[in-house]
């Protein structure tokens, strides 16, 4: 057997299909992001600006963050030693929980070293603890949320995105007594837009269901203290299961949920993706939950950022160009072919300047590839004013459509 040529084969059918992802070597510097340097292939180095990042609002880059991770380093050093079972639990992880339970106003709080991590661990573990468990999930939930659900061992039904016809056909569909949870996001990340969380809470009481809240795209940024689209809404009592990452908006790295202590304590109990993997070190631990902490009081910083995205959606709107605008942060460009998508990037980088990566199936489904645009508060008129201006400019030499999209 040719195993080589076998993997040839599959890396040409990624590039055949245009679709082969190219990773930019690029260094970020303290006090400059957006701004960074890109390292090219030939050893040169060239200034971009970053606008496809998920540090959504610059606090990877805040000094109340970066101090407390100094401090965390000094005192106890690199790593943490071990998984959190043995010797893997420091004071920097209990004080975590302790910040990620009270931001959503739950008994306790579970930490992982991703989100993905802890969507899988949780959703793949739940059917061992609620035997007959059926998982119903929106179909265009997070990758770490299907490979969850694909992996328990238990039923799932999914339904069609924000289709709440559909989701109580199936949930009037099972037997009255059989478990079940809801399992949904709050923002979908690559059209950004939310979820009809009230409504969903609504069939999960009258089906006696658990809802499972995916947060990643919305903790730290909407709510009074950052808690997210649930709490934005006055919603969080009714979620069950909360899930959220610490390496966006809180500008670090990590992952959570925040549910009942007694939910929580059984998911640490059994979830391999826990038990097995060495927490994360103190340092990180240490500048999240100072991210977290400082992000319960910083609205102001919050409100910067969602002004920063409503300009560039009314500029980009106003080129005319493929635009879908949920109303979130989120801003997504439309292309709808992979071979396009992936040269306006190059083009942007190159010509321009400015990095954004293409998003190609499978993230999102064949003929929606677009390019996915993540403003921040430190993405000021300057970088807006170039960003618009270069993407006025390809779409012109590219002769692409310019007839916006609905929302």
């Amino acid at each position: 057997m040719d195993y080589s040529a076998k993997i040839d084969a599959a890396l040409q059918r990624l590039h055949d299909e245009g679709r082969y992802r190219t990773f930019i070597d690029i260094e970020r510097r303290r006090g400059q992001f957006p701004h960074a340097n890109w390292r090219k292939s030939d050893g040169s180095e060239r200034p971009v600006t970053v606008w496809c990042g998920n540090d959504y609002l610059g606090m990877g880059q805040h000094p109340v963050v970066l101090s407390a991770m100094h401090e965390a380093i000094d005192a106890t050093g690199a790593g943490s030693g071990g998984t959190r079972n043995i010797s893997g639990t420091t004071v920097y992880h209990k004080r975590l929980e302790s910040e990620l339970a009270d931001l959503h106003g739950k008994e306790g709080a579970l930490l992982f070293t991703s989100a993905y991590i802890a969507n899988d661990a949780t959703l793949s573990t739940l059917p061992k603890l609620l035997p007959g468990l059926v998982i119903f999930s929106d179909e265009l939930n997070h990758a770490s949320m299907i490979e969850g659900i694909r992996r328990n061992g238990g039923a799932k039904r999914v339904f069609r995105h924000n289709d709440l016809a559909h989701l109580r056909e199936l949930l009037e569909a099972e037997p009255e007594g059989t478990p079940k949870l809801i399992a949904f996001e709050s923002i979908y990340s690559m059209d950004g837009d939310f979820a009809p969380i009230d409504e969903i809470c609504d069939l999960a009481e009258e089906f006696g269901a658990l809802t499972y809240l995916d947060e990643v795209h919305a903790v730290g940024m909407y709510g009074p203290r950052g808690a997210g689209v649930a709490e934005r809404d006055r919603l969080m009592h009714r979620i069950d299961i909360v899930n959220g990452t610490l390496a966006k908006a809180y500008g670090v790295m990590g992952g959570y949920i925040a549910a009942d202590a007694k939910l929580c304590d059984a998911i640490r109990s059994y979830a391999p993706g826990f038990i097995f993997t060495t927490s994360l070190p103190p340092s990180v631990a240490a500048g999240a939950a100072a991210s977290v902490a400082h992000l319960k009081t910083d609205a102001a910083l919050r409100e910067r950022h969602q002004t920063q995205a409503k300009i560039l959606k009314t500029r980009l709107k106003g080129l005319g160009l493929p635009l879908i605008d949920h109303g979130s942060h989120i801003v997504p460009v439309h292309v709808g072919d992979p071979v396009h998508c992936k040269m306006l990037s190059d083009m942007l980088l190159e010509d321009f300047g400015i990095y954004v990566q293409p998003i190609n199936f499978p993230t999102v489904p064949r003929g929606t590839e677009r390019l996915r645009f993540t403003p921040s508060p430190v993405h000021g008129p300057d970088e807006i004013d170039a960003l618009v201006h270069a993407l006025d400019a390809l779409w012109s030499h590219c002769a692409l459509n310019r007839a916006e999209l609905s929302a």
